[in-house]
C-alpha cells in the first residue's frame, strides 16, 4: 500500500508537524501553545495558499502570448 499525497496536502501535513515542534519549543503553558499551533498552522496554510495564486499569476504574465 502507497501513500500519495499532492504538493498541498503535503505542505499541510508539513505545516501540522512544524507547528506542533514551534508550539511545544517557543511557548510554556498548555493554552499558550494550543493558541501558537493554531496561529502557526494558519499562517503555514494561508501562506502556502497565497504562495500558489502568486506562482500561477506570475506563470500566467510571463507565459501569457
Amino acid at each position: 500500500m502507497t501513500l500519495t499525497l499532492s504538493h498541498f496536502s503535503a505542505a499541510v501535513v508539513f505545516a501540522f508537524f512544524a507547528s506542533i515542534v514551534f508550539a511545544i519549543t517557543q511557548k510554556n503553558t498548555k493554552p499558550e501553545m494550543v493558541r501558537y499551533f493554531i496561529k502557526c498552522f494558519l499562517f503555514f496554510v494561508v501562506g502556502t495558499i497565497a504562495g500558489g495564486w502568486l506562482m500561477a499569476g506570475v506563470r500566467y504574465f510571463v507565459t501569457k502570448p
